[in-house]
């Protein structure tokens, strides 16, 4: 049984997120209740929520889903289940279960295909250590899928998007432009081992490198996924108050991306990005207009950016790289002047 997922959507992934600056005006005029035991909640827009249950367990809770983002069933699976495994890892937490939340049009597509992306979900979730325990379904198009995940964290080691101290080095994981490769195939202008390539990225999970995190006390860390690089790192300059620099020229960008954005294949979620990162306090003038456009690729399943101690650098460096290749140092923390961000 076979069925083309791309034939339901005109874009999927995280590029289907609404507009952060939209979400931010919005929730600015909503206030929510909190504890004493909510360690990490709204205030920061950070990768998930954190309960403290005792001195020495918290629990993290996430959710994340989206339209298919390719053509086929088991690999949506996989690639949305990592995507929403991520932003535990992000906490520097462990995947203990996930509920499957699946809407999906069981009067146009055939039942079976559900199952596909089932199986792709479920085999993530086993990866990372979990378990699916259930979920919820609606009948709904076009289809889309995703979970819910509880996980488990030390009250004292989380990792949060608001730690960021001055001096500390940033490194990324994974290269970007998921969401150009994504348009560039619905268009034909790529071949397909450039797609492969994409798709074996965003179906490569976070944990190691949360791993990492924990053995060298990371403490401020977020995943890059729908609002793009720049995107989440003014979040963690705000949420940190500090200034992040980042070097454009050493972000590691996928094969093939970056010649589609000079084609002018550049997805509408970059836009999007943009309004909201450039309407802050932020410097890009010395950055071409080509690479600016990247770095607010609508990452889906993207890789980590880490705050590491400079002393610490060139060992972490050393274990992420025979996992997660093209890990560079991009940047790094300084004192706020006048802009949250500097890109150059």
């Amino acid at each position: 049984m076979s069925f083309d997922l791309m034939s339901t959507v005109e874009y999927g992934g995280c590029s289907a997120k609404l507009s952060p600056e939209a979400l931010d005006k919005l929730l600015e005029k909503l206030h929510f209740k909190t504890d004493k035991n909510l360690l990490v909640g709204t205030d920061t827009h950070d990768d998930a929520a954190v309960y403290k249950l005792n001195d020495e367990q918290a629990i993290i809770f996430t959710t994340d889903f989206f339209p298919p983002l390719c053509s086929d069933a088991f690999t949506f699976g996989q690639i949305a289940a990592t995507n929403a495994l991520s932003d535990v890892y992000a906490m520097g937490g462990k995947v203990l279960m996930a509920l499957n939340l699946i809407m999906f049009p069981s009067n146009k597509i055939d039942i079976k295909i559900l199952g596909e992306i089932l199986k792709g979900g479920e085999e993530k979730v086993h990866e990372a250590g979990g378990l699916i325990v259930g979920g919820h379904t609606i009948d709904d198009y076009p289809p889309k899928y995703g979970l819910a995940v509880v996980g488990l964290v030390h009250p004292d080691k989380i990792i949060t998007n608001a730690k960021a101290n001055v001096g500390d080095v940033l490194i990324l994981t994974k290269a970007i432009g998921t969401a150009t490769i994504l348009a560039g195939k619905r268009l034909d202008l790529i071949d397909d081992e450039i797609y492969h390539n994409a798709l074996e990225s965003m179906k490569q999970l976070n944990r190691f490198a949360g791993d990492i995190m924990t053995k060298y006390s990371v403490r401020c860390a977020t995943d890059v996924t729908g609002f793009g690089l720049l995107g989440h790192l003014l979040k963690m300059a705000k949420g940190s108050n500090v200034c992040i620099e980042i070097d454009a020229e050493k972000v590691p960008l996928m094969g093939g991306a970056l010649s589609l954005i000079e084609m002018g294949c550049i997805p509408g979620a970059s836009f999007r990005n943009q309004k909201f990162v450039e309407s802050d306090s932020v410097s890009i003038n010395k950055c071409s207009y080509e690479k600016r456009m990247l770095l607010y690729d609508a990452q889906t399943s993207g890789g980590m950016v880490m705050c590491v101690e400079k002393d610490k650098v060139s060992d972490i460096i050393k274990e992420l790289k025979p996992i997660y290749n093209e890990t560079e140092v991009i940047g790094k923390v300084c004192d706020f002047r006048e802009s949250w961000l500097e890109v150059y």
